[in-house]
Formats: C-alpha cells, structure tokens, sequence
C-alpha cells in the first residue's frame, strides 16, 4: 500500500517520480527529493556552485544586470532592456537553483531592480513610461521568494497594486484599458491611469497573484482572494485585451514561469488558498492529467528557453501542483 504522504501520486497515469530522479540535473534531483520526497537534503547553496550556475553568474555585469542581447532602441532604452534580461536571469537563478540574498549576485541584481522603481510603487522602464502590472508583480514575486518580502519597496509594490486595481477586482494593463495600442503607449511620454471601470485581464490578474502568493501575509488579503476567484472564471478562456489574446495560451507553457498559463495559475491559487473542492480546478488538473505520456512527463507545447531538460521543470511543477492540490 502506497504510504498516504504519496498519495497524491495515485491522481497521474504514470508514477513521474523515477524520470525526475533519474534524472542527470542536480538541481532537479534535489528538488525532486526534497519537495516530492520529502527527503533531507544538502543546503540549498549545494546548487549554487554547480557549473551551469556559474555560466549564468560570470554574465552578471558589475551594475548587478546581465545585459540584454540585441534590442531596438525605438522601443527601449538599452538600461530598460537590462532590466527585462536581470528578470530573466533572476528567475533562473532563484526559480531553478534556489538563490537567496544570502548570494552576492542577488543581493546587486537586488539594487539593480530597485532602481527602477519609481515613488509610486511600481517597477517602471519595461514599458518605458508606462505603468507595468505584468512585469512589476513578476519582479515582486523573484525578490520575495529571495528573501527581500519585508523590504520597504516590496510593502511599496503592493500598496501600488492594490491603488490601482479595476473596480471588478481584477488587474489589467492601464493603457490596453484606454484603448491604447503597445506602441503608442510605449511613445507616451507620461504614465497612462486606467479606466477603472473596464474589466479584469486574466493575463495580468494572473501575474499579479504571484506576487501575492509568494508573499505570507499578502497571501490571505481579501483582495487577492477575490481576483483568484476571477481568474478562475476565465480558465481556458480567451482575455479580453489584445495581449495574449487567444485561449491557446492558458496551454503554453514556460518554466521558471514567465506569463499565464494554467500551470502558473494553479500555482499561486494553491497558495491563495483554493482547493480541489472547486470543479474547474479540479478539472484542469484533469486537463494536465490526461496530458502525461508514458514516460511520465507531459505532452505539452514549451515556449521560452533553451534548457534541454525544460521538459523535466514542467513535470515537476506539475508535481508540485497535485502534491499540494492532492496531499
């Protein structure tokens, strides 16, 4: 008889255990054996030595940003295109190996981040001028899973995203709520307000929850339950603005997570607090069920990144997912 802290792996076609342990990426061995097994494990800076993190860290230029390769400078300015590729590699960093401040390299990618948050609250330049309720969670959420969740521009950030929340409950890009195209917006010189009245993105309600997730005291706000309720109710639907538009995207996946998809969504609802008890998330647990091959991982269209094990992070978040969803 299975012991009744495996459980949950009953809920898969195939036991997915025995691809991620085998597996030859150290970093997946141990998260497989501490977050599936529950096994004790090495500390966490173990991974910080491994030679693909080298490759990353030699990159980190002395200002804390890696720099982003190419880019046009009709749509950003060459610092704004940094900050994107200090996201990227901070989510590489802290999603994959499990960094915290305790690393130099955080700790200046950190000060480099902050830069760019403007006296409002939010994290400005990806859009140039414009607000960013996309990239400024995203940002929140890497630098609290870090360690920085009582910094003051952190308590900043979140103050911001709640002022400026559609009066449904939702989040969506204040320009895209005007009516406003990208490139436009991106040409504004001064920060566009939204119309609050419109209504939510699931897009973007999404990446603000995971920030709100992340966090252990802005996890239980009211507010945040509610947009996860919303968000709920656009599982597999198309958004109602022209970014990401199409339904197909709630099934395009990228790990660390990067924009919306259902697996990202699970995530954070799971730690918003919402359970199995609600049909549509028990059913896209069923959807990503009936997506396991025989090999154990899932036959699912990956976008973003070049990592050749790419297929193996998915299935562990995955795992993850029906651990705390099942357990």
């Amino acid at each position: 008889m299975m012991d009744r802290k495996m459980d949950w792996i009953e809920h898969f076609k195939v036991d997915p255990i025995d691809i991620l342990i085998s597996s030859k990426n150290e970093a997946l061995n141990y998260f497989t054996r501490r977050d599936l097994l529950d096994e004790r494990v090495k500390p966490i800076k173990t991974l910080w030595e491994l030679p693909e993190v080298d490759k990353i860290l030699l990159r980190q230029q002395d200002n804390g940003s890696w720099k982003y390769p190419g880019g046009n400078i009709d749509i950003r300015l060459p610092k704004n295109y940094d900050q994107l590729e200090t996201y990227r590699n901070l989510g590489e960093l802290v999603g994959k190996y499990g960094f915290s401040k305790d690393h130099k390299a955080i700790q200046k990618a950190a000060d480099f981040l902050f830069q760019f948050q403007s006296d409002e609250g939010d994290f400005r330049g990806i859009y140039n001028n414009q607000y960013s309720t996309t990239y400024t969670p995203a940002i929140m959420e890497l630098l609290i899973k870090a360690g920085y969740e009582n910094d003051t521009g952190i308590i900043n950030g979140f103050e911001w995203l709640l002022s400026i929340k559609q009066d449904d409950g939702g989040w969506a890009l204040p320009f895209r709520t005007v009516g406003k195209n990208l490139k436009d917006a991106l040409n504004d010189p001064v920060p566009i307000s939204p119309d609050k009245s419109k209504t939510f993105s699931h897009l973007v309600t999404a990446m603000v929850l995971r920030a709100f997730a992340a966090h252990f005291q802005y996890r239980k706000f009211d507010e945040a339950v509610k947009a996860g309720e919303l968000l709920i109710s656009r599982f597999f639907k198309a958004d109602k603005y022209p970014d990401r538009r199409d339904k197909k995207f709630w099934e395009r996946f990228s790990y660390p997570f990067w924009f919306t998809d259902i697996v990202s969504a699970l995530d954070s609802l799971y730690y918003l607090g919402f359970n199995v008890n609600n049909p549509q998330i028990n059913e896209s647990l069923d959807f990503l069920r009936d997506k396991q091959n025989r090999k154990g991982t899932f036959d699912l269209k990956l976008v973003r990144g070049r990592d050749e094990d790419f297929p193996y992070w998915i299935t562990l978040a995955i795992c993850r997912l029906f651990k705390g969803y099942y357990h």
